[in-house]
């Protein structure tokens, strides 16, 4: 599918990228969203919808999903798209505009935002044979519901934030948590771990520590049990199972984004401080772009949006002022326009 040709494409449908979306449409210009992932959000929404964010202008606090909920709701102001489940494998040049291409559809663009934080994801599947099979019927990649694991039994395998995040916050809402790991070094926040382990000395969290998924049990085409090694005694044990969460960090890639010619430093994009890459009318902004003094935070991602839209916009379109001015003063809004 071809679609109309838009003044800015942004890459990535993360707070920077939904972010930029609306500061577009406040902007005057069409825009769209092409990410990869199969609903908005990048890590706040895949890796941790539960968790507390507290750095973000005017949240005292926020969870990750309701932050992500917001701005969707921000950028829906404007009516502009959101393509999603889109990996992007090809830029080309055409008719004096890029043409963004996926492998099913085109998105011809005046400009382009890379806002795709540390690129296209993917979590990293256990290794184990066993497991295969049971992807998408008991081994779930993403949980962005707490409630729908409430009452079941679940096995969180992994040793790192995500895996403490969701064993602290799935206890008393599951019917148990069983947390496994292949050692007893965890890479997670010490205060988190320190709560799962209060949890599991009174009882309420059990903990597998030196252990890895060896077998799954099943009752009427539904796991039922984990079969558990000690890595060290080379002994096994069964775990009751309804839901296994594989929390074992993700893979990363920029895919074709490291084909465009871009000055690259560790797999991110060197800007300026227009937020310009270098290659004409590609701007960059969010984690992925890095420049002197850079702050990989949420809320200076909304900064570094702004100004890249801004620029884009005027690049696009020359008469345009590259400051807007303030909000609270535009015709758009329904205010006085100054």
């Amino acid at each position: 599918m071809r679609h109309e040709l838009r003044d800015l494409t942004i890459i990535g449908a993360g707070p920077t990228g939904l972010f930029a979306l609306f500061y577009a449409g406040m902007r005057g210009a069409t825009a769209q969203i092409v990410d990869a992932l199969d609903q908005p959000g990048g890590q706040l929404a895949a890796l941790y919808p539960e968790k507390l964010i507290f750095d973000v202008a005017g949240f005292p606090e926020v969870l990750a999903k309701d932050l992500v909920h917001a701005l969707e709701r921000q950028a829906a102001r404007f009516g502009q798209p959101i393509h999603l489940g889109q990996v992007v494998q090809a830029l080309d040049a055409e008719d004096g505009h890029l043409v963004l291409r996926t492998e099913s559809d085109e998105f011809p663009t005046k400009t382009i935002l890379v806002a795709a934080g540390i690129g296209a994801f993917s979590p990293r599947r256990l290794p184990q044979a066993c497991a295969a099979p049971w992807y998408g019927n008991g081994i779930e990649e993403h949980v962005l519901d707490p409630t729908r694991v409430a009452g079941r039994h679940v096995v969180i395998i992994g040793g790192g934030d995500s895996a403490f995040d969701w064993a602290h916050q799935l206890q008393g809402r599951a019917a148990s948590v069983t947390l496994v790991h292949r050692s007893n070094r965890f890479r997670a926040h010490h205060a988190t771990v320190e709560a799962v382990q209060a949890d599991v000395a009174a009882g309420r969290t059990a903990m597998y520590t030196f252990h890895e998924l060896h077998e799954v049990h099943a009752v009427d085409g539904r796991i039922h049990e984990l079969e558990l090694r000690d890595v060290k005694a080379k002994t096994t044990v069964r775990v009751r199972c309804d839901v296994v969460l594989p929390m074992l960090g993700f893979v990363s890639d920029l895919g074709a984004i490291a084909h465009w010619g871009l000055t690259l430093v560790k797999h991110e994009i060197v800007v300026n401080s227009h937020m310009e890459t270098g290659r004409e009318g590609i701007y960059a902004a969010g984690d992925i772009a890095t420049y002197p003094g850079k702050l990989k935070l949420i809320a200076t991602g909304f900064g570094e949006a702004a100004v890249a839209v801004n620029e884009a916009v005027h690049h696009v379109y020359p008469g345009k002022k590259i400051d807007p001015g303030h909000s609270s003063n535009m015709a758009v809004f329904g205010q006085k326009d100054d």
